[in-house]
């Protein structure tokens, strides 16, 4: 499950990537509607007859996008009829049945309903078959080009009928804002459903076949034309050639991600500081920096700014972004996550929670992945604490009788007695690996850095009986808690492997220095700092590096081999290392300062 449910509408202008593009024709890159309607009436001249398909991440405007292709279509001279993929859906009844595994109704085990089980069948399950088939021969048959359009328009049954196949994508934030504004009604479904049953059926659904189809056709190189497609006043398309190649060349480049924003009840005011966020937001609870199922890439290229969501740039070029091995190992996923939680000067810690691991999420919700943490300390006030683990004599069936009455019956917990707590400091590592029990105290920023989990299963046993930011009781989850919690994760043994665990200096030299913040055996990353007065170089040996700014103003990261492709790095910035990018330097311009960069990579 996503934290996206309520991301902040605001597209940090800082956070674009400057490149050049020698050998992109960026010509073909069409900017105007009346351009990308001519590219189509010159393909519908090309094509004849048969079928043109268009399809698109969730919340696409499909309507807008036929409606365009039904004119160029006729401006060609030629007949045109529209299908919208939504007639091809089972029956609304019929698939709501079929969808209660997958979207279980247990309020005793999940309160508010956000848990559920990944779709595995397809479109080809949400489909009629029988209605597929008659498209297909209706299609065959008609004298002239029958447009196919919506979810599922290139789709294993359907992309085989087309001559001309579109694809319109939309960034993660802005599918959810779109869903959010009532512009998006599930797909096989008659009647729009609540925001939070709509996201939590697009989750296990409606996202995730999106999302599939699109890394197939990224791979495959399946389509002709792409279209960004999150502002639909300012289409932006290409064909999928000069797509090919913009994102390639964005990987020469070490590159920064747009993050998205978050609010919360814990929310901090040290990154709005930082960041110069709008005066309007409450607070910056989360801030997505790299979480790769939620973050665009921004480009801006010949004066052209272009968005594509993070998995398009990873679809058409994991091996370069990266390595080999990684696609060999994660499938073709970028395997860690990366964002900043804020509680500084906030009225609170966040909750008291715990993650599950791979064996229960592939069994429950056929999810890949698994949800190990860990926490850098980059800033701290007053008190600031992180907790971690038991207490050495702490009764874990107390605690867990104690967070069931307060689920239930509203009382307060005294979670300090169970609960360790480290000192925070900045510099602090603490890892936290699935079902150890957690939180980040207030007064603090903190680097999260978590493994490959493609949403967020957090499980909160205890939340001090806040409400939401809507004036709602926060849901807790002690039911799959108590099923996840690793009892043997106390004080002793996470003071001997949790809080900077093998801390050892890798390499040094004149003025700078590598060494591990941690590493323990039950994570399969390795944290480490980069600490250097002028500059340090490094090499990704076909393995992609992570950087994050965590003392310093301002380093250049640039290659060795060709210093043009760099990226300026400011304090906070957290920077992706394509694994091609090679030996490379991070110089400091501000001479005279130390700089500590905090280094992600995987342990190999």
């Amino acid at each position: 499950m996503s934290f996206m449910f309520n991301p902040y509408p605001y597209n940090d202008p800082i956070a674009v990537n400057h490149i050049t593009a020698p050998g992109v024709d960026l010509s073909t890159v069409l900017t105007c509607p009346n351009c990308i309607k001519a590219e189509i009436k010159k393909s519908a001249e090309k094509l004849g007859r048969g079928v043109i398909a268009i399809d698109g991440y969730v919340t696409a405007p499909f309507a807008l996008l036929a409606d365009m292709a039904k004119e160029a279509v006729e401006a060609a001279g030629i007949k045109a009829e529209v299908v919208c993929t939504r007639s091809l859906a089972k029956p609304a009844a019929e698939l709501a049945e079929t969808l209660k595994e997958y979207l279980p109704e247990d309020r005793a085990k999940d309160p508010v309903l956000l848990y559920g089980k990944i779709w595995d069948k397809g479109y080809r399950g949400l489909m009629d078959d029988a209605k597929v088939k008659a498209l297909a021969e209706k299609a065959k048959s008609f004298d002239g080009i029958t447009i196919i359009v919506g979810n599922g328009a290139l789709c294993p049954e359907l992309i085989g009928l087309a001559g001309y196949r579109i694809f319109a994508d939309i960034t993660p934030k802005q599918a959810v804002l779109n869903v959010k504004k009532g512009n998006y009604l599930n797909y096989g479904v008659d009647e729009p459903l609540p925001f939070k049953a709509a996201m939590r059926r697009n989750y296990y659904v409606d996202f995730d076949q999106s999302f599939n189809l699109r890394k197939g056709l990224l791979e495959n190189g399946s389509f002709d034309l792409y279209i960004a497609a999150d502002d639909a006043e300012n289409l932006k398309a290409m064909p999928y050639e000069t797509m090919k190649a913009l994102l390639l060349r964005a990987t020469d480049y070490p590159f920064r991600c747009r993050p998205v924003y978050l609010e919360g009840v814990w929310g901090g005011y040290f990154t709005m500081k930082e960041r110069n966020l709008p005066k309007e937001m409450k607070n910056a609870a989360w801030i997505f920096d790299l979480i790769p199922m939620e973050v665009s890439v921004v480009l801006e290229v010949g004066g052209l700014e272009l968005e594509f969501p993070y998995y398009t740039l990873i679809g058409a070029n994991g091996k370069k972004l990266l390595g080999e091995q990684c696609v060999k190992d994660f499938g073709g996923y970028f395997p860690i996550r990366f964002n900043f939680d804020d509680t500084f000067h906030s009225s609170g810690n966040m909750s008291i929670q715990l993650h599950p691991g791979e064996k229960f999420l592939k069994e429950n919700s056929n999810e890949l992945g698994r949800q190990d943490e860990s926490y850098y300390i980059v800033a701290t006030a007053q008190d600031a604490k992180t907790y971690l683990g038991f207490r050495q004599d702490a009764d874990i069936d107390q605690f867990l009788a104690d967070i069931k009455r307060s689920e239930t019956e509203h009382t307060p917990v005294d979670y300090q007695k169970y609960i360790y707590a480290v000192e925070s400091k900045p510099g602090v590592q603490v890892m936290i690996p699935n079902g150890t029990i957690h939180a980040s105290g207030r007064n603090q920023l903190i680097l999260e850095i978590g493994s490959l989990t493609v949403g967020s299963y957090t499980y909160k046993m205890y939340d001090y009986l806040r409400k939401d930011l809507d004036g709602n009781p926060r849901p807790i989850h002690s039911y799959y808690g108590e099923m996840n919690l690793n009892r043997d994760m106390r004080e002793d043994y996470v003071k001997a492997n949790l809080v900077n665990g093998g801390k050892r200096t890798l390499r040094s030299g004149d003025g700078w220095e590598e060494y591990v913040v941690g590493e323990c055996d039950r994570l399969y990353f390795s944290l480490r700092n980069e600490k250097f007065g002028e500059k340090i170089e490094d090499n990704t040996n076909d393995d992609f590096h992570v950087l994050t700014l965590v003392d310093g103003e301002e380093v250049e990261i640039r290659s060795k081999k060709d210093p043009s492709l760099s990226f300026t790095q400011h304090f906070l910035d957290i920077i992706v290392v394509p694994a091609s990018f090679g030996e490379y330097e991070i110089i400091n311009k501000k001479p005279g300062t130390v700089i500590v960069e905090h280094k992600t990579m995987l342990k190999r």
